[in-house]
């Protein structure tokens, strides 16, 4: 099967504070309520039951899920909706409150409705959960679907063949790194020619450069919004933004020192920046992008900023190159691996996100694409065995700082390939295994659960 998935899947505009948590659940719970509708079904249905298994019922409440689903059932798309019409929603019902299902049904949901299995795990995926649709008093649903949240907002109907863009043939296929550096040898391209052959044969030369375009301008916004807006993240746990804080003492400390042959680097210190922008933009719930999932949203956007801010010659075009690199990379986690935290821990999230952005780097400052698979395999090595331990089930400790680190890690990881000449031990096909690997073996404890860690080693105030 190939590795391949387009940018514009796997770089999703949506809503924090999870990918696999909030926009998955979400995704599922419209297609849902749209499956109803086209069948004729929908205006029979009175009632609508959720069930939430696994790492969705351990953590959903502090990532937004019940809120996500009842906009799912609502007809809400993550990439169009006004986030405010997503939070709080569940909580709101109360003991009954309408929703229109599919935008035009309207039926009293509760918030009971949706219940939470958190110690149930379905043999698909540990992010999984289940809808049905009653009518009257039947003793059976009218309609009843399991989806996955396989991670990264991409969601599968249990039961289903592989979606079309799983089987379609593209003109430079691959299923492993190095078939991907074969193609790159055989033809002379690099990592992002192949996979722009690939999303030209999709969306054509115009349609996939407007999607990359529009897929940084949401970077860039949320990225601008984070840095100036004040305040406490909600959730409970007291966490304070700092990106603005950052923002101005790093803009005054520019100001005073302007032309001193004393004045320190700041670079890595606005990369810090940029990461904690965005992801505590995320953990409120606001607009990002999945980056391959939203708990590791801040790397890719960060490592963008930092390449156009202080890399002479930086320009769109630029972007371009690195957005497509690093869906290279990134496809080839997925495929071979997993993105999902629930199912590969953090390693599967900032691990992932860590070597797009290492790979990526690399490519832009001119790496070979032998250079840019060492950078990558880099990036990946230096994160396994991470674990997701969010404490009080929110994406915020240790995920926002998680993000600034691995933003650091990232450079430097592209910084120390481009020192060597691309021939290295450890391949990025052995540490992608590698990654699987440990995956499997690690305790579910340790997955997105909240059971495990920081989760249960730090007093929640």
């Amino acid at each position: 099967m190939t590795a391949f998935v387009s940018a514009l899947d796997l770089f999703s505009i949506g809503i924090g504070p999870s990918s696999s948590h909030t926009v998955g659940p979400m995704r599922a719970a419209r297609a849902f309520a749209e499956r109803l509708a086209d069948g004729g079904r929908l205006e029979q249905v009175d009632r609508i039951s959720v069930t939430l298994y696994g790492s969705l019922g351990a953590t959903g409440l502090g990532h937004g899920t019940p809120d996500a689903v009842v906009a799912g059932l609502r007809g809400l798309r993550p990439d169009t909706c006004d986030p405010d019409e997503v939070r709080g929603r569940w909580a709101a019902l109360g003991d009954g409150a309408e929703v229109a299902l599919a935008g035009r049904h309207p039926i009293v949901v509760a918030q009971d409705d949706v219940q939470f299995a958190p110690r149930t795990r379905l043999p698909g995926h540990p992010n999984a959960l289940t809808l049905q649709a009653w009518h009257g008093d039947d003793a059976m649903p009218l309609a009843e679907e399991t989806f996955y949240s396989v991670g990264g907002g991409f969601i599968r109907r249990d039961g289903d063949a592989p979606h079309e863009s799983e089987v379609v043939r593209y003109p430079l296929d691959y299923s492993t790194a190095a078939e991907l550096l074969e193609l790159c040898g055989r033809h002379g391209l690099s990592f992002c020619d192949v996979v722009r052959s690939n999303e030209v044969a999709l969306h054509g030369d115009a349609g996939i450069d407007e999607g990359l375009d529009t897929i940084w301008a949401a970077m860039a916004d949320c990225v601008a919004h984070g840095l100036t807006t004040e305040g406490t993240l909600p959730g409970g746990l007291g966490v304070k933004r700092r990106a603005p804080d950052v923002r101005r003492r790093l803009e005054q400390y520019e100001r005073e020192e302007t032309g001193h042959s004393g004045a320190r680097d700041t670079s890595t210190e606005w990369l810090h920046a940029y990461a904690l922008a965005v992801n505590e933009e995320n953990a409120s719930g606001g607009r990002v992008v999945t980056a391959p999932t939203n708990g590791a949203a801040g790397i890719i956007p960060s490592v963008g900023h930092y390449y156009l801010r202080f890399v002479p010659g930086a320009d769109a075009a630029g972007i371009r190159r690195y957005l497509l690199t690093a869906a290279a990379i990134a496809s080839l986690v997925k495929r071979n691996a997993s993105i999902s935290g629930a199912e590969g821990g953090c390693q599967a999230e900032v691990g992932s996100a860590c070597a797009m952005a290492a790979g990526a780097l690399c490519a832009v400052l001119g790496g070979t694409p032998q250079q840019v698979e060492n950078a990558a395999e880099i990036a990946i090595e230096h994160h396994l065995g991470l674990t997701c331990d969010p404490v009080g089930g929110l994406v915020q400790v240790p995920c926002i700082e998680r993000n600034a680190i691995a933003s650091s890690t990232a450079v430097s990881a592209a910084r120390l390939a481009l020192h060597g000449d691309g021939t290295h031990l450890v391949t990025l096909d052995a540490a992608i295994e590698t990654m699987r690997q440990t995956g499997v073996d690690m305790k579910d404890k340790y997955k997105e659960t909240s059971l495990g860690g920081l989760a249960v080693n730090v007093v929640e105030c």
